[in-house]
């Protein structure tokens, strides 16, 4: 089967601009000091569409990337079909668990760390369990417990949003 030329008119081409690596680190500090904006103006040019209608820090973070990735390029092919392998590995294929994570459990090797009582505690997320002072904790709450000799929700204390699964 033949292709046709389409007869509508397709949307105008957005050139997106090559960035000479040079420029890269004097372009990353001015993301610090420039009104959100600005900034949106720069996605709008270095992505060629319209930002997402989130906080600055995102949209300078994103940005402090794409700079970079146009300067001295992106990942390799090789690099996103592993990824791509690793994701299928995980969810089955399945686009939206791929968006989704399972729980809101951290990662294991996570560290959380909390002052209290002028004492930085930091915890380890490890699989199946929570590591403080060398110990092994099965929840945070029992940790938040150890430290303040209150019960605590250890999910609030560590200033996480909510519980796994909620």
């Amino acid at each position: 089967m033949t292709r046709r030329p389409s007869t509508t008119p397709s949307a105008p081409v957005t050139t997106i601009p090559r960035i000479p690596p040079a420029d890269v680190l004097g372009r990353l500090a001015a993301l610090q000091t420039t009104p959100i904006a600005q900034l949106k103006q720069q996605w709008r040019e270095l992505y060629g569409k319209e930002p997402p209608p989130f906080n600055k820090a995102y949209i300078q973070s994103r940005l402090a990337y794409r700079i970079q990735e146009l300067a001295y390029g992106g990942l390799k092919p090789e690099t996103r079909a592993r990824l791509e392998a690793l994701g299928e590995q995980l969810d089955g294929g399945n686009i939206v668990l791929r968006r989704i994570r399972a729980d809101s459990r951290p990662l294991p090797g996570t560290r959380l760390i909390r002052e209290h009582g002028g004492v930085e505690h930091v915890v380890t997320v490890r699989a199946d369990d929570f590591e403080f002072e060398g110990r092994p904790y099965r929840s945070l709450s029992a940790i938040a417990r150890h430290i303040t000799g209150t019960r605590w929700n250890g999910w609030t204390f560590f200033g996480l949003k909510g519980r796994p699964g909620a």
